[in-house]
């Protein structure tokens, strides 16, 4: 993890290189988390998800879903370029998506050192994916 000392004009043009050189996945379909008691792991993870996280309580997985009773999210993913510092990058783009579309997100974060070390997924309400595609396919133009 990098430590940097920048202004904020600083840390903008570094993340938009960050974001241009990383690889970006988007999801196709919708997703949305399924609980189930800790004790029932691993007889209900299912090897469809795209991320596993428990508390001390449950294990709560990030499933594919089309139930419109279930709260569903557009997912999309960053592998991010090795050697570029991205600290920063997660409330860079939660406030940019914040501020232009009005929406939180949520981030699940894993490491893969074959394909750069950390590695995203973030989810939008499933109604605001394409916006959300839209700015980050802008933001990748700006980087220059």
């Amino acid at each position: 993890m990098y430590i940097s000392q920048e202004t904020s004009e600083q840390t903008r043009a570094r993340l938009l290189k960050v974001i241009a050189r990383a690889e970006v996945v988007f999801f196709d379909g919708t997703f949305t988390f399924e609980e189930f008691p800790a004790r029932e792991f691993p007889r209900r993870a299912m090897s469809q998800a795209l991320a596993l996280v428990r508390d001390d309580e449950a294990w709560s997985q990030l499933v594919p879903s089309k139930d419109p009773a279930k709260e569903l999210f557009s997912v999309f993913g960053f592998h991010f370029a090795n050697g570029l510092d991205n600290s920063g990058f997660v409330g860079w783009l939660a406030t940019h998506l914040k501020e232009t579309l009005g929406t939180g997100v949520f981030v699940v974060c894993g490491h893969n050192s074959r394909r750069g070390g950390v590695f995203d997924y973030w989810g939008c309400p499933a109604q605001l994916g394409e916006d959300v595609r839209q700015r980050i396919y802008n933001l990748r133009e700006q980087s220059g």
